[in-house]
Parts: C-alpha cells; structure tokens; sequence
C-alpha cells in the first residue's frame, strides 16, 4: 500500500466519527473533498512513478550500451598504442642505424688510411662499411722492405729447414722467393720466414703476422667460405697416404692396403683436414683405429720412430719424402717402413691471401701462373733475357716479334697497386731468382739438372715423379695449366 491511500483511509476513519458525534455536514463534506483531493494526487503520483521507472529502465539499457562500447573502444586503444610502438621503435631503429653507418664509416675509412690494411679492413668491417679504403698487403710490404712468408719447416720437398746450414728448400720456399722477386724486393735477403703450424697458420694471417700462406694448405669449401682467407694458385696436386711400420703391420698380411690397419695407432698433425679425411675414411669401412695428435712433422716422425704410432699420415708427397729420410738416417734401427696403395683424398695445395685483399691476391697467383707458361713456352732461367730482347723487337711492321712472349717478359699486365705497380720485366726478375714451374720443382725433388724445357720425363733422381702426376704440364695430361697473360 502507498503512503496516499494509507493517508487517505486514516483521514476517512477519523471523518465519519466526527460527523456523527456533531451532526455538521459542513467538516464531512471538506474532509471528503479533500480526500478526493489525495486521490487526485496520488493518482497523479503513481503516473510520475511510472513514467520515472520506465525511464530508469531506458537509462539502464543506455548505461549497458555506453559500458559495451567503451569496452571496445578500450581494446582499439590498446590496439592503437601498441601499432604507435612499434612505429616509433621502427623509427628509432633506423635512426641509431643511420648513425650507426655514418660512424662506422668514419672510424673505418680513417683506420684504413691511418692503420694500414689489418685495421681498415677489420674495423671497417666490423662496421659493416663497404666503402673502407683498406691498404693492400703490397703496400704494406714495400713501406716495410720485407715480405713474411708462412712456411713449413719439417716436410722435405715442400717446406724444409736443414738445421745444420739453415738453408731452407722445397716447392713452397721456391714459391715465396719468386713472389718477393716479383715484387721487387731480393729473395735471399728480404723475406722473413714465419713458421706456421696446423693449427696457428690461418691466425697467423688474419692476424697480419704472416702477408701470405704457402704452407702445404689445402684448398677446401669451409676455409675458403668461413676464414678469412682468400686461395690464390694451387703450385701442388696432393692426395692423403698412410706409411706403416712393418713390424707391427706387415704390408703382405695387410695386402699393401689401409684396410688392413684395423686397431692402429696413427699419428695425425693437429688442426688440419687430414684428420677429418681419416676419420671419413675409416668409419665409413668399418675400421677402428686409435688417433694420436702431434704438433708438426717432427714430433710426428719421432711418435713414428719410438713405436707410439703404428703409422702416420699425411700429404702423400709428405709420406714419401719422410720414407726417405728415416730410410736414410738409420733412426729405424733397421724396421722396414711401407706405404698404403690407397689416396684418402683429394688435397690441392694452394697459397692463400687475406680476404678482400685483390691486388695482392692476383700477384701471388700470376707469379704462379707465370713460372708455368714460362716453361710452357721454354723460357728459363738461362734464357729470358734474350727470349725478351728478340720478342719484344719490332718487325717489319712495327709490331713485336712474338707478342705474346713479349707480354710476358716485358708487360706488367695491370698487376700491383696505384701507388705500386709491377715493374714491366718483373717475370724477368721471377726467372732470374728461380727461374721456371719445371726448374723449381727439379730443386724441390729432384737433382736439379732439369734444363727447364725437355719435360718432366727429362728430370732425373726424383724424390716425387712428375711425370705422368697431376702435377705435370697439360700437354703432358698433368693438371698444372695457366690462364692466358694477356
């Protein structure tokens, strides 16, 4: 019940109590009228309150509608803000690159022009800046008057200090005097030899220790993608062998094969792919063998001698030219030694550069390249001065008399820096030092009488044939061929 229609009734029971006891209408008929008065407005008030809850009712739907939409609008905000950071950190990220770049490029151009070669080209690198002038080693070289060369010491034939005269021989030591020739400076005085080891030589030249490598080193797809190293020409055709002591493994019970080495112990230098070829080559037959580390050939060869090692591997031209040795020093006390029938693979030896570093790059390989078309064309250490002289004179029309024998003794072939290019008769200077391919490999192996024209089979008393090898001439089906010097 309202509060008006109790009212109401309250003021009728006081009302007709009233009228009775005085008889006077006149107070009954006012009540009345004013009940009728009430009435009228609680009739009047319970419209209002109608009206107001059916208003509170649409206000209600409204409020739930405001509350929906500001939820969404709440998500695109959060959507908004988080588009807005990524722009902005998108933003910043290119600018602290550009300033990255622009400070990068500065510190590496100047350390190439201030620090030489080694700091421009590792600082600007390291800043990604291609645009960094580094000093090519060349340069480097000639300011300093010497060349460094990383060599073997240990391996006769290829890399070989005689302790007791220090003269140094063999195919690598060939190759780094004709380079030093090439480039001006004397190879008996202006080369500082770097021993270099298996696993030190690729430090030694990113490093700059060493200006370029020609250390029996194996040209392979991870050296030449992930060092910092750049193969120049490959001046030896290899393949891995195995020599056995006979009196732990006799070559007739193991049939003169690698595969009857079951068990062995095999002494392998450190650092080099000669192991990994090994353990290729043995797992993939099924054979055990137990490896021994050394440090270089001459730990190597004494493991060897004292029975630590059952066999060594290593280059196969390696393998034959310590046969020799431990043939005739009589360190053996009389164990024969043999030699595996098999190649565990392929190994082209090959001299290395830094990366990046061109000029340089292309004058190690051409000298290469030019020792071989010298004896190509019978050019050698006795002759190029005249073989010079007649080609370059003009004939009868005014042009040289043997063009391409004349580029290669008296051009410079676009070879070397601006600053320092090749002399025009620098292949002059590379024959007269060590004259011809076939010249310096006779000192390397043989007796060194080759004459330098007749060929591999005119080269006598020979550690390591060339003839009918990899290492030969093309024309004798060997694999040693030089792109055209034009």
């Amino acid at each position: 019940m309202t509060k008006t229609v109790a009212l109401f009734l309250a003021l009728l029971m006081t009302a007709v109590p009233l009228a009775g006891c005085t008889g006077d209408d006149t107070e009954l008929n006012a009540a009345n009228d004013r009940i009728g008065e009430l009435e009228a407005q609680a009739e009047a008030d319970q419209a209002s309150i109608a009206e107001l809850e059916t208003q509170a009712e649409a206000d209600q739907a409204s409020i739930a509608e405001l509350e929906t939409q500001a939820k969404a609008d709440q998500a695109s905000i959060a959507e908004l803000e988080a588009s807005l950071a990524e722009l902005e950190g998108l933003c910043c990220s290119t600018a602290d690159m550009d300033e990255f770049r622009e400070e990068g490029y500065t510190e590496g151009y100047a350390a190439g022009l201030n620090d030489g070669y080694d700091s421009g080209w590792y600082d600007g690198n390291a800043a990604g800046i291609a645009e960094a002038t580094p000093v090519s080693t060349l340069d480097t070289i000639l300011a300093r008057g010497s060349m460094k060369c990383g060599v073997k010491e240990t391996q006769y034939g290829m890399g070989y200090l005689d302790a007791g005269t220090g003269v140094r021989s063999g195919l690598d030591i060939e190759y780094c005097r004709a380079i030093a020739a090439a480039i001006g400076l004397n190879p008996d005085t202006d080369i500082e030899w770097i021993p270099s080891t298996g696993s030190n030589r690729f430090d030694l030249l990113a490093s700059g220790m060493i200006d370029v490598l020609i250390r029996t080193t194996t040209w392979t797809t991870w050296r030449d993608a992930e060092l910092d190293a750049d193969y120049a020409a490959v001046n030896f055709y290899d393949g891995q062998g195995i020599m056995v002591r006979e009196d732990v493994f006799p070559a007739a019970t193991a049939g003169n094969s690698a595969t009857g080495l079951d068990g062995a112990n095999i002494c392998v230098a450190d650092g080099t792919t000669t192991q990994s070829n090994m353990v290729d080559w043995f797992s993939s037959r099924g054979i055990a063998f137990n490896t021994v580390d050394v440090d270089n050939g001459n730990d190597m060869r004494d493991k060897f001698r004292d029975g630590t090692c059952d066999a060594i591997t290593g280059d196969m031209s390696a393998m034959v030219a310590t046969k020799w040795l431990l043939d005739n020093d009589g360190s053996m006390n009389g164990v024969d030694i043999w030699i595996v029938q098999e190649l565990l693979s392929k190994e082209p030896l090959a001299s290395v550069t830094r990366d990046h570093d061109s000029e340089w790059n292309e004058i190690v390989s051409w000298v290469w390249y030019g020792m071989i078309t010298a004896e190509e064309k019978g050019v050698t250490s006795g002759n190029y001065a005249d073989m010079a002289s007649n080609a370059c004179a003009p004939n009868e029309w005014g042009g040289a008399s043997d063009p391409s024998m004349c580029r290669l003794l008296a051009e410079n072939l676009g070879l070397g820096t601006t600053d320092n290019p090749l002399a025009d008769d620098w292949m002059q200077a590379v024959l007269g030092a060590v004259g011809n391919y076939g010249e310096a490999y006779d000192r390397a192996f043989c007796d060194g009488s080759y004459d330098g024209v007749s060929g591999s089979g005119a080269m006598t008393g020979c550690l390591v044939s060339r003839t009918g090898t990899a290492n030969a001439l093309v024309s004798e089906g060997g694999l040693q061929f030089a792109p055209p010097m034009r």
